[in-house]
């Protein structure tokens, strides 16, 4: 299963100044403030995060996003 995550503003400006992975998505890493990098990370249209429910991405945890090419 996955787990759905509306990206805050910011992300969403950060991601929107990058490039795509493919057609309305991009492929990131994600570093979360406990440490761990979780990755490969589907973003849908710069906004919304998709991510293994394994993972427990949470908004107010996500330290840095990386677009992986």
């Amino acid at each position: 299963m996955t787990t759905r995550l509306k990206l805050s503003e910011r992300w969403t400006r950060y991601l929107l100044s990058q490039p795509e992975s493919g057609m309305g998505y991009q492929r990131v890493a994600v570093r979360l403030k406990d440490g761990r990098t979780i990755r490969p990370v589907i973003v849908l249209n710069a906004e919304l995060l998709e991510a293994p429910e394994t993972a427990g991405i949470e908004a107010g945890n996500i330290v840095d996003i990386t677009v992986e090419r």
